[in-house]
């Protein structure tokens, strides 16, 4: 593809057939088949892969929150969790890597400017909102929920569209930005610590 047809045209359905495929098991421990090559990494694996982890943290969230939840299974949810936003965080970096792949022939103006968030932390966004307008939709047509519930819900869903639009928006000038020069991007790391036992006190000092 090129990088100037990456739009919401294109990681939209990906997104969409990532949530819906997702739902038909409907379970946070379903080790779902991506419908894109991994071998590939390709830029569709990449999407596809960070909407399922979406789906799935999205579920844990809400499973752990039952007031009813045994402790010792929440704390194996939290973990879980934890492990999963991990893997998110990586794959970020991965969807990154791969724009400036892309990027790497394109030579920035002497005066660009650097985005203070970069195309890839933008797609994690627009995934995120992907969860919440499918969820969104659903509690538009629960038929347990008062109309006042529904109404609101509606008002809630339309206004999540029309973020989703804004944030597209966006990340589409960005790109055009990068593509002509006004601006670069840098992959800023996450520096996660708590989940490597060489950094996180707790762990590294219970090993020695």
């Amino acid at each position: 593809m090129k990088l100037n047809e990456f739009n919401s045209g294109f990681y939209h359905p990906i997104f969409s057939q990532s949530i819906e495929d997702f739902h038909i098991k409907n379970d946070i421990y379903y080790d779902m088949k991506n419908r894109y090559n991994m071998e590939s990494q390709s830029i569709e694996y990449l999407l596809y892969q960070k909407s399922f982890i979406d789906s799935v943290q999205w579920h844990m969230e809400d499973i752990v929150r039952d007031p009813e939840i045994e402790p010792s299974n929440a704390l194996i949810l939290k973990r879980r969790i934890d492990k999963w936003n991990q893997e998110r965080n990586d794959l970020v970096e991965k969807i990154d890597a791969w724009f400036l792949q892309f990027l790497a022939d394109i030579k920035p103006q002497v005066d660009a400017k650097m985005n203070s968030e970069s195309p890839a932390w933008i797609i994690d966004r627009l995934s995120i909102m992907e969860q919440k307008i499918y969820h969104m939709h659903l509690e538009t047509t629960r038929k347990d929920a008062s109309e006042d519930h529904i109404a609101k819900c509606k008002v809630k869903y339309n206004t999540l569209l029309e973020q989703y639009q804004d944030l597209s928006q966006c990340l589409t000038e960005l790109i055009e930005d990068i593509l002509s020069g006004k601006k670069y991007m840098k992959v800023y790391r996450q520096m996660k610590m708590y989940n490597d036992p060489t950094m996180n006190p707790v762990l590294y000092k219970k090993s020695n």
